[in-house]
């Protein structure tokens, strides 16, 4: 029998089409309450890692108002900058204010990237908190123009292997602030369910390379159960795909 290594694994996927962003936010809402409601049901208990940028905005802004029960929900994040906690920037400040800061998730069970307390700290105690989650029940990720998800950038190391780390140290980003911590691509894989929120039309080329076969970090990230991308579907015209 022969043993392919993650990275001749193929990437499953399977591409939403929504005719603009709203109906690709109010499906995603939907889905994230769905996922909740299955695991809670399940297993007493939700764990869903976030996406940052500004993709994910209004649906966290929607989150506020579902009907789930807050208090067996568990946060995570893939990536975190290295910025001091309260920072606009940071991914986590984001969620908070658009969403987290609205709900009764207790505030134990909500997991920062403690990345003001430096680099090498913080990915340290990362990997001890998601280490304690056999496997998640959905990751939330975005796609980078230059096609990197989380903070897995091309031409950098995307810890895809078995042996991975479940953090990655993040040193030269290209785009700033250049110092990250992110989740490797063999930890963000180890979920039961992976959504990629896919939008704005500065993302057809990463969308092509993507859907040509050519190896973009969001590639590397292989769950056993595929991954779903909700994208706006003049992201898959012909014409954008040049």
């Amino acid at each position: 029998m022969t043993v392919l290594h993650p990275k001749e694994l193929p990437q499953i996927c399977r591409w939403h089409s929504f005719e603009n962003t709203t109906n690709l936010e109010q499906a995603a809402v939907a889905e994230i309450v769905n996922a909740a409601r299955q695991a809670i049901s399940d297993r007493g208990a939700f764990h869903i890692v976030l996406a940052g940028g500004t993709t994910p905005k209004k649906i966290y802004e929607a989150l506020r108002n579902a009907k789930t029960a807050w208090s067996s929900w568990h946060v995570y994040y893939g990536d975190e900058r290295c910025l001091p906690s309260e920072h606009a920037d940071r991914n986590s400040r984001m969620a908070s204010l658009a969403w987290l800061d609205h709900v009764s998730i207790p505030p134990e069970q909500i997991h920062p990237i403690p990345t003001e307390q430096g680099i090498s700290i913080a990915a340290e105690k990362y990997a001890q908190i998601v280490n304690n989650v056999k496997t998640f029940d959905l990751v939330l990720l975005g796609l980078g123009e230059d096609g990197h998800t989380a903070s897995l950038f091309p031409y950098q190391e995307k810890g895809y292997s078995p042996d991975a780390p479940a953090t990655l140290i993040v040193l030269n980003a290209p785009k700033p602030p250049p110092q990250r911590i992110s989740l490797s691509a063999r930890r963000l894989s180890e979920t039961l369910q992976l959504i990629f929120l896919v939008t704005g039309s500065s993302k057809a080329q990463a969308v092509s390379d993507w859907r040509s076969g050519v190896p973009i970090p969001a590639a590397w990230v292989k769950p056993e159960n595929g991954v779903d991308i909700y994208i706006e579907h003049a992201l898959l015209a012909p014409s954008k795909l040049i």
